[in-house]
């Protein structure tokens, strides 16, 4: 590696700890004890990424951050945080921060996240060609007729699609709560694309549609003789989706004691086979969606309060389409084209007349009306 990783905190155990640890795994090191003395190295020096601590005094990591970006926005920084920042650690995901990882911390981890950024490094110009390569993709001018694109121009709309690109490479969980039919499959599904998993595989599970006691072995499988019906073993969805994405659909409708199961996943990253004697360890991004206020649930008892807090680490919302109304002609055009082109017919436009009343209408079931 040509250049040093720089290492910022105040606490002077854990800069030799995180230093010492990078060292053994042969990256070169340099340490700074505030932000303010950080900024200065960074103007003179190249670095190959940036390690800082959350909270400092005089300036934060959040600070030392936006300096960073603005310097050189391609050079990834690791965010160091207590449990007790968890807001301000996406707050710095959606400023550009590649990843954030909680104190205490195991430096297993530590060292495995610092390779992922040091092999995610892009230069300012590929990663801006980058960018708009796959933003451009999602506006309607330039979308194909697949039915998988987020159609938008709405510079809201847009801005969350940034953020979307932002958090997608962490493991982070994140709950989408938007109204039905607003794209909320379609958001993951982007998150997952934009992701260093997106060749692993994405596996939606709608939490509604199957009881309890399918929803179990769906998502957690089975051995064989678990049950009656059980003739073979069963990969459930979490093991199917290893390496990659699972999309947890209308998480609201989840039953307490799946929940309680669900937060022992995630917490200890393994999953219990019914009728399984040992736990089966997997690698899984989660996302979940619910078109409920899911705190409002939680209050009322209904959702348990410690999974809320495991599912709302990155908390995302799709407005609903009455609030971007200046999408609905390019989503008019987006599904004439679509099905014009499923029914082998020739795409016409839309008169006027029409798209006035279209843009007038309340849309309560969003973009799926």
């Amino acid at each position: 590696m040509e250049h040093p990783i720089l290492i910022v905190d105040d606490e002077v155990e854990m800069r030799i700890a995180m230093s010492e640890t990078l060292k053994h795994c042969g990256y070169p090191v340099e340490i700074s004890h505030n932000a303010i003395d950080a900024l200065n190295k960074f103007k003179k020096n190249k670095y190959a990424m940036v390690i800082t601590d959350m909270t400092m005094p005089k300036r934060s990591g959040l600070d030392l951050l936006k300096d960073i970006k603005a310097l050189d926005a391609a050079v990834p920084v690791l965010m160091v945080t207590a449990y007790g920042t968890i807001e301000t650690a996406v707050e710095a995901m959606k400023l550009g921060a590649f990843d954030y990882i909680l104190k205490p911390f195991k430096f297993d981890v530590f060292t495995f996240v610092v390779e992922r950024a040091l092999s995610h490094r892009e230069t300012p110009k590929a990663d801006a060609a980058h960018r708009n390569g796959r933003h451009k993709a999602a506006v309607a001018d330039a979308a194909p007729v697949s039915g998988r694109e987020l159609v938008t121009a709405d510079a809201h709309m847009q801005q969350l699609l940034g953020v979307a690109e932002n958090i997608s490479r962490s493991k982070a969980t994140v709950l989408i709560q938007s109204e039905s039919g607003t794209g909320k499959e379609l958001l993951a599904r982007y998150i997952h694309d934009q992701s260093d998993r997106a060749d692993g595989p994405f596996v939606a599970v709608n939490c509604a549609a199957l009881p309890d006691t399918l929803l179990e072995s769906e998502l957690f499988g089975h051995r064989k003789g678990a049950f009656t019906g059980a003739i073979q073993d069963y990969k459930g969805r979490f093991e199917q989706a290893h390496g990659g994405t699972i999309l947890l659909d209308e998480i609201s409708e989840m039953a307490a004691p799946l929940q309680a199961k669900l937060l022992r996943v995630l917490q200890e990253h393994e999953v219990d086979r019914i009728g399984g004697k040992e736990p089966i360890a997997v690698d899984v991004r989660v996302i979940a969606t619910t078109n409920r206020n899911l705190f409002a649930m939680v209050e009322e008892g209904r959702f348990r309060e410690d999974l809320y807090f495991r599912l709302n680490v990155i908390p995302m919302h799709l407005p609903p389409l009455r609030d971007r109304k200046g999408d609905i002609p390019l989503l008019a055009d987006h599904f004439i084209r679509k099905h014009a082109a499923r029914n082998g017919r020739k795409a016409v436009g839309v008169s006027g007349d029409a798209m006035e009343m279209l843009c007038h209408y309340n849309w309560r079931g969003n973009v799926r009306e």
